[in-house]
């Protein structure tokens, strides 16, 4: 069947006719949703709704943890033509207030206390919202999403819904996602069902998943990456099951030994450190063994000799197999985004048999714009791989990444000018990326365009790249570059707790606490000497003279990062004044 309409997934869902298309842990067991209850809640969500007085064109906001409702009230929302505003389950009470208010969103979905906290004001600041609705049972406020459900059960309305659904054209607005940016307002990005779609069909090939597949889902539900790798998940008929939180990542990757997950670069970063840290304690053959298995991955190539390919075996056997049990198992491969992945790391999974498919996209593009592949000539390291046969890229006469054809958003909500600032007349959207096209084929990204700056000596410096590769570090947690119209670099540097800590017990150091270890002389010299050993692989003008220790961890709750763990440069600038003044005193 054809599937032009996001809501057509549910027919899809409806022919599989599956017992497991979703599970959740409920009262600590999981507990999986058929295809039947998917479409059932779905349709009873779309007739409540309706009985509420919601219109097609109105905005629905749903704030909530990864859960299987969420996509029941997603697909509620927008086979009745109305428009889903997915939000952060963990950004502040005035950006709620903004984005509720820009959007003139009409009903939210929630899941916590916390977040009804955040936005219970807003019913008497925003002259559309009407009511919350909530996914768990709270404390001190009792509308429960389940009110929708049985309101829709009081009213059932299948024609008008089959006619409604009949009226929705592909091309239509589906979605305003708010992006998190990490400079100024966030703006809304909108997607059609076809922009999303689009992106499914192209995609979807990629993926050596099928109806007996399990993938775990950790990263936020509504960013556009999550999001549609789900909905490419439901094509394929893969079970999408949700982890209860981070803190349980580990045990729930055990108990549904997964085939696939979507990830950030960080996550594989820390479980990386985790294993180089376990191998450090090994001693005689084992460690010598880890070590040689160690080298030989970070050898790995996109075409490997037969003599590499039996040491591999070898070390396959003696390390890598462990590792794959850490997945669960079953991993055929790990989908990465958001964020530039480490090269080392990407070479020595894949040795270990965890294929990661590094891809580049943005929200404004549904996301994904190129991806590395299982196909022939699909994988080149370094890069984030071929652009999707449905996408067209070129390089701007300035280097900025150019994108055009049916993934490009439909435009800023409310902000023509925005809109015509990116897209131009021909079509193609600027995507403030820097890159070039090895081969011309595999993108390569080099740098973000707004955050190069010039340093007074007149010399560029693009420092993603830069705190990429100092982020190989195991002692360095998060890093912004700074040396905008300065004589030189210089650095703020956030320490990995964790493994900081692990060392000063180890070397006898002694800890405290996170703001002494960052002041002690024995922690600075560390960090001078692992800095010292980056800027040997630095251009003489990028080299690092200052750099600044700071003891606070940066998260997306302080404000340092943005919810897809980028650096808010503008935050870090004005958090941390007195000590950039200094290190360029």
């Amino acid at each position: 069947m054809e599937i032009t309409r996001i809501f057509d997934l549910l027919e899809w869902q409806k022919k599989l006719d599956k017992p497991n298309t979703f599970g959740a842990k409920e009262n600590g067991e999981w507990r999986e949703y058929s295809a039947k209850e998917y479409i059932d809640y779905a349709n009873h969500l779309s007739y409540g709704l309706w009985a509420l007085g919601v219109e097609k064109g109105d905005k629905i906001a749903t704030i909530t943890n990864n859960r299987p409702e969420w996509n029941f009230v997603d697909m509620a929302i927008c086979q009745i033509g109305a428009i889903h505003v997915p939000l952060y389950p963990n950004i502040l009470e005035d950006e709620y207030e903004y984005i509720l208010n820009h959007s003139e969103s009409k009903i939210v979905f929630i899941s916590s206390e916390i977040i009804y906290n955040k936005v219970k004001n807003s019913l008497d600041k925003s002259p559309h919202l009407k009511d919350i609705y909530t996914f768990e049972k709270l404390n001190t406020y009792d509308k429960l999403w389940t009110e929708v459900v049985e309101l829709g059960k009081l009213n059932p309305a299948p024609e008008k819904l089959k006619e409604c659904k009949d009226s929705i054209k592909a091309g239509d607005l589906v979605t305003i996602l708010y992006t998190s940016g990490t400079t100024g307002q966030s703006k809304g990005v909108m997607l059609s069902h076809d922009n999303i779609l689009s992106n499914v069909k192209a995609a979807g090939p990629l993926f050596p998943l099928d109806i007996s597949s399990k993938v775990l889902s950790y990263l936020p539900i509504n960013h556009i990456y999550e999001r549609m790798t789900s909905y490419v998940f439901q094509f394929l008929g893969a079970g999408v099951y949700y982890v209860e939180n981070m803190g349980t990542i580990v045990d729930n990757i055990q108990e549904i030994k997964p085939h696939a997950f979507t990830t950030v670069p960080r996550l594989l970063e820390k479980v990386y450190d985790r294993i180089l840290f376990k191998g450090r304690q090994l001693s005689g053959i084992k460690k010598s063994i880890f070590y040689w298995a160690l080298e030989l991955g970070h050898q790995y190539k996109e075409k490997n000799s037969g003599w590499y390919l039996f040491k591999l075996k070898i070390a396959d056997k003696l390390v890598f197999n462990k590792w794959r049990a850490a997945f669960g198992g079953n991993v055929r491969f790990i989908a990465s985004g958001s964020a530039a992945l480490q090269e080392r790391l990407a070479r020595i999974f894949w040795a270990a048999n965890v294929p990661v498919l590094e891809g580049y996209g943005l929200t404004e593009t549904s996301p994904v714009i190129s991806v590395n592949t299982f196909e022939a000539d699909g994988l080149r390291f370094g890069t984030v791989g071929k652009k999707l046969n449905n996408v067209e890229v070129k390089i701007g006469e300035d280097g900025e990444i150019l994108t055009k054809g049916p993934h490009v958003m439909l435009g800023y909500y409310k902000s023509p000018e925005l809109t015509k600032e990116v897209i131009d007349k021909d079509g193609w959207f600027h995507t403030g990326d820097l890159g070039e096209l090895e081969d011309g084929k595999y993108v390569k990204i080099t740098g973000r365009k707004k955050s190069m700056f010039k340093t007074s000596m007149g010399k560029y410096i693009v420092p993603e790249i830069m705190e990429n590769k100092l982020r190989e570090s195991k002692f360095i947690e998060q890093v912004m570059i700074l040396g905008e119209n300065e004589k030189y670099v210089a650095a703020v540097v956030s320490p990995d707790q964790q493994y900081l800590k692990d060392w000063c017990r180890l070397e006898g150091h002694g800890w405290g606490d996170h703001i002494n270890a960052v002041k002690n002389p024995e922690v600075r010299k560390k960090f001078q000497l692992e800095i010292d050993g980056y800027n040997e692989m630095f251009h003489p003008h990028e080299k690092i003279i200052k750099f600044e220790l700071v003891p606070d961890e940066w998260t997306v709750e302080t404000g340092e990062l943005t919810p897809t763990l980028k650096v808010k440069r503008s935050f870090v600038d004005k958090k941390y004044a007195k000590q950039i003044e200094k290190l360029f005193k």
